[in-house]
């Protein structure tokens, strides 16, 4: 009875948190909107081309007047326009209409739909100059505005000791989860070793800090008093630690894991780790239910799952006499239970598998330790510019070093296997099986021998039909993609593309509209076509078909022309009679 209730009430909790079901809410107006008013409720994101601000609506203006109405708004303005000095919780009034943000339109593409209707938002706004004013200033100056002051303040005194901005946004990411000065070629390099995890503030940057905190403590002995200064003092930090970071999802998961382990100390309580994690889970998904489908949470918790229950077994595989030995294959060993335990929706997810990750975290673990320690004490004196400078200058050469061995690694020969496509059907047998694997070595359950057979058999039969209905078999597309004409024959791991020349120089445009697809139908060599161009229309023949492309509207049909597919571009047939 009382698992039912706690059921029911479960499942009541997310449909209340579900904004979109209010009746006030947005999705909800049916008369056309003229003028709206909004609380800003994050930080500026810096975008390639834009500022990227989170609001809330708070009333909306139609044909009937002004009333309340409710909702959360993606709101991009032009870098051009000022609105990095907008505080955290200003009210704005914007002319124009929110516009439902869209689901993909190519096969495969990324839901940007789907990811922000699990953050309860809906819409998004280009705002463009004149159409936007500050009508009252922040007057609910709650934690959440003071956390946003102090997280811009800390990336503030970073930047200003650390000079270059490669090295400035490492420390920046590494000490408060802030990603936005970070450059692609960087991200890239993090993602090919292996160590992308260092740069999102989380539960290893919380237990390095927990760990100090411990060390510091340890002289004053284990009464009871001391315990409890110990325990109260370690939150004090570590949720100032979150406050400085702006109070992250990342951090709030790590931080609100380790409350539970503080508080057990002092009260005489020894934790178990399985039972902390799932406190914290359910107190995280209390509050926010729909966490549990962000990729962070769900990655945070199987590595934690993974270190806790595979690192000491893997461990006990090898005994190594020297220290520094010891050490080394300790980090080696978590770093292969978090990689164990998180295969499987790494790949669904990621599409790739970093070989020489054991490599790279081993020196950049604790190099980050060392950035981290760094950039909080960086922090903390500022008042004294010529400790600080002195400081700033280390990192900044520290993390060169962190960076060039970052890149180095990537030159490595195979570093990177991509093009690792799985459905989720086969990221669930993946890890099926990997359980089954704990399960047959540690209890001696021959049972779990035919749980492996039988997932290895449904994924080898997943990809043999996946091969047959979608690898092999020729398909022809046409890609929605804004001001630009893309469409393709593929065939054998070949695509052979008709596209504008402007998709060739844009890899972030055809990295996010066409490489899915050519992911899910293992494409492994692309060829751009270069039509024939004859009377206004573009011809071309691919193994032994006839591709017709009209894109003028003074095009003339060639006579006895036979084509297989024709495609007619924007309005360059004005009437179908003319074909």
């Amino acid at each position: 009875i009382g698992l039912s209730v706690v059921f029911v009430a479960g499942y009541w909790n997310v449909l209340l948190r579900n904004e979109s079901t209010r009746p006030d809410h947005l999705l909800n107006v049916r008369q056309p909107i003229l003028a709206y008013q909004v609380n800003l409720i994050t930080s500026p994101e810096e975008k390639e081309k834009s500022w990227k601000r989170v609001a809330s609506i708070l009333s909306i203006k139609t044909s009937l007047g002004w009333k309340p109405a409710s909702g959360k708004i993606n709101l991009y303005w032009p870098k051009s326009e000022a609105v990095s000095s907008l505080d955290f919780g200003d009210v704005l009034l914007i002319t124009g209409a929110p516009r439902v943000v869209d689901g993909p339109f190519n096969p495969h593409e990324f839901d940007f739909k789907r990811f922000l209707a699990f953050r309860n938002i809906w819409h998004q706004q280009f705002v463009k100059k004149d159409e936007w004013m500050r009508i009252q200033e922040s007057t609910d100056r709650g934690f959440l505005f003071y956390a946003q002051r102090a997280r811009n303040w800390s990336v503030n005194t970073i930047k200003k000791f650390i000079a270059s901005p490669r090295e400035q946004g490492i420390v920046i990411a590494l000490v408060l989860g802030v990603t936005d000065g970070l450059d692609n070629e960087l991200l890239t390099a993090y993602a090919t070793s292996g160590t992308m995890h260092v740069l999102a503030v989380s539960g290893l940057h919380v237990s390095i800090l927990y760990g100090i905190l411990l060390l510091l403590f340890k002289p004053f002995g284990k009464s009871v008093t001391a315990l409890w200064v110990s325990a109260l003092v370690s939150l004090l930090l570590l949720w100032g630690y979150a406050f400085i970071t702006g109070l992250s999802a990342s951090v709030l998961r790590a931080v609100a894991m380790f409350t539970f382990v503080v508080i057990s100390k002092p009260i005489g309580r020894n934790t178990n780790i399985y039972n902390t994690l799932a406190a914290s889970a359910f107190c995280l998904l209390l509050y926010d239910p729909f966490l549990i489908m962000s990729v962070g949470f769900q990655l945070s918790y199987l590595a934690v799952l993974g270190i806790v229950y595979l690192q000491r077994p893997i461990y006990n595989l090898w005994e190594v006499k020297s220290w520094l030995g010891d050490w080394a294959w300790q980090l080696c060993c978590v770093s292969i239970a978090a990689q164990i335990s998180t295969l499987a929706i790494s790949l669904l997810y990621f599409h790739q598998f970093p070989v020489y990750f054991l490599l790279a975290n081993l020196f950049v673990i604790p190099a980050s330790f060392v950035v981290l320690i760094g950039g909080i004490v960086l922090l903390i004196i500022p008042m004294l510019p010529t400790i600080a400078g002195w400081l700033g200058i280390f990192l900044e050469w520290f993390v060169k070093v962190m960076n060039a061995g970052i890149f180095l690694i990537e030159k490595f020969p195979l570093s990177l296997i991509d093009g690792l496509y799985i459905t989720p059907f086969q990221a669930w047998l993946m890890a099926i099986f990997t359980l089954a694997v704990i399960i047959l070595v540690q209890f001696r359950k021959f049972s779990a021998l035919l749980v492996m057979t039988i997932c290895t058999c449904l994924f080898s039969f997943a990809s043999w039909r996946h091969l047959l209905n979608e690898v092999q078999k020729p398909n022809f597309y046409v890609y929605k993609v804004s001001g630009k004409s893309v469409f393709e024959w593929t065939s054998n791991s070949t695509a052979f593309i008709f596209a504008d020349t402007a998709i060739v120089h844009d890899p972030k445009t055809f990295k996010f509209h066409i490489a899915p697809n050519h992911l899910s139908l293992g494409i492994r060599n692309t060829v751009l076509l270069s039509p024939v161009q004859v009377g206004g229309i573009s011809l071309s023949r691919v193994k032994g078909r006839t591709f017709v492309w009209i894109t003028r509207r003074d095009f003339r049909m060639p006579e006895k022309l036979t084509c297989d597919y024709l495609v007619i571009g924007g309005d360059a047939v004005p009437s179908l009679k003319a074909i």
